[in-house]
């Protein structure tokens, strides 16, 4: 049997292990793995800067390259995490729901583990530790598979982690790593559903359009960030506010899923809006793209095109649309927009309701910046990633939404007649 095979029958053998431990266990693995993090910071930017420079020989992307690059700052930060998940309730057994049946039956339904989680992802070195803990946590074992960019740092993370898991007398098998770049590798595990439970992919348009074609595994996409801002005809947000908002959505970061993408201005306020946030994301270094009728009005414009309404840029370019009325930009970002987050700059609580509840995002917000999707920012703790699909769940998620569920009923002697 191949490598892979072998790998991925070891992490189903270990997922029975973790299943039965409980919450107190979970997290002093999870704790011991914090420390290691920490004791093997130099070791891992050696690793990681290895990667960098392959990278940079490569021609990657600045975007991908911030993803893939780690600092001591960084690394500090994977370790927070860490602790926060260590501190969020662990939702295996917790009772969803429950009854006594007319027939005496007591039925119960409660969270329980997924089993195997396979993870494959782009070259974003932290993904391996997030996803490492919440699948632990969730009572699950992990099989990850990151982007070659961020091969040699992946190992070593993941090296450094299963000697936190041998240190408690745990499978070292709980998480575990596809160590080649070879894409035979990868379909051989999207192939292996008698060990692995679900698939989720991390990534670009690409990588999860592969994945969801590819898999005889149940897929939980992650989707990319084509987000959207609309400024509709009536707000009484500030100038600066507004700008704030835009701002902040394309630029905070802009390599990362929920940061805007395209910015749709109602007809009736161009002439008022669209000359300072045009002259802000300038400011900001912003490649800005546009229609034919806004390229009309402003100067230093590059005439967008159909495809350009689909794309997730990450990076500093957006597109800007003006539209004549709210159902119009509504109908633009359910055609184009990939189901993540979007948002309305208004005052009109009618508006505002009709936008909510008719784009078909997994979040939605009102008078905000679309960067606040994001597991930790709700309050959920860590998160796996965001969900677009609707199946299984939508948005962030995080430990609770990394459980599957199941019934047990309770009977002294019922048949069925």
């Amino acid at each position: 049997m191949s490598e892979v095979y072998e790998l991925a029958k070891r992490a189903k053998q270990s997922a029975y292990f973790i299943a039965n431990k409980n919450s107190k266990e979970k997290n002093k693995v999870l704790s011991d793995i914090a420390e290691e993090i920490l004791n093997n910071i130099d070791v891992i930017l050696v690793e990681n800067n290895k990667d960098c420079e392959k990278a940079i020989k490569n021609g990657i992307s600045q975007s991908m390259l911030d993803r893939l690059r780690l600092d001591e700052k960084r690394i500090k930060d994977i370790v927070k995490s860490i602790y926060e998940v260590i501190s969020i309730n662990d939702p295996i057994g917790e009772v969803i729901f429950g009854y006594n049946l007319p027939n005496g039956l007591n039925l119960i339904n409660i969270r329980v583990p997924f089993g195997v989680i396979g993870i494959i992802y782009e070259a974003r070195p932290n993904v391996t530790i997030d996803s490492a803990v919440l699948c632990l946590k969730a009572g699950s074992s992990v099989i990850l598979r990151g982007s070659s960019h961020a091969l040699n740092t992946n190992i070593k993370l993941v090296e450094i982690m299963r000697k936190a898991l041998l240190k408690n007398n745990f499978p070292e098998d709980l998480i575990t790593i596809i160590p080649t770049d070879s894409r035979e590798d990868v379909k051989e595990l999207m192939s292996l559903r008698q060990f692995v439970d679900v698939l989720i992919p991390r990534g670009g348009a690409g990588l999860i359009e592969s994945v969801i074609k590819n898999s005889k595994i149940p897929v939980i996409e992650t989707g990319i960030g084509n987000c959207h801002i609309y400024i509709d005809e009536v707000y009484n947000l500030s100038e600066k506010q507004i700008i704030d908002i835009i701002i902040n959505s394309k630029t905070q970061r802009p390599s990362v899923c929920n940061a805007v993408e395209k910015l749709l201005i109602h007809n009736s306020v161009v002439s008022k809006i669209a000359a300072p946030v045009l002259a802000a994301l300038k400011d900001k270094g912003v490649l800005i793209k546009g229609c034919e009728r806004i390229l009309k009005l402003f100067d230093g414009i590059i005439l967008v095109n159909e495809e350009d309404w689909y794309k997730e840029y990450l990076d500093l370019i957006i597109a800007i649309k003006i539209v004549d009325s709210l159902d119009e930009a509504i109908i633009h970002i359910n055609k184009y927009g990939s189901h993540h987050s979007d948002s309305i700059i208004t005052s009109s609580y009618e508006n505002a309701k009709i936008f909510s509840y008719n784009v078909d995002s997994s979040t939605v917000y009102v008078n905000a910046s679309t960067r606040f999707t994001d597991g930790g920012q709700f309050g959920m703790g860590a998160e796996i990633g965001i969900s677009t699909q609707k199946l299984h769940w939508r948005g962030p998620m995080s430990l609770g939404q990394l459980t599957t569920n199941k019934f047990i009923v309770t009977g002294n002697g019922q048949i069925r007649e």
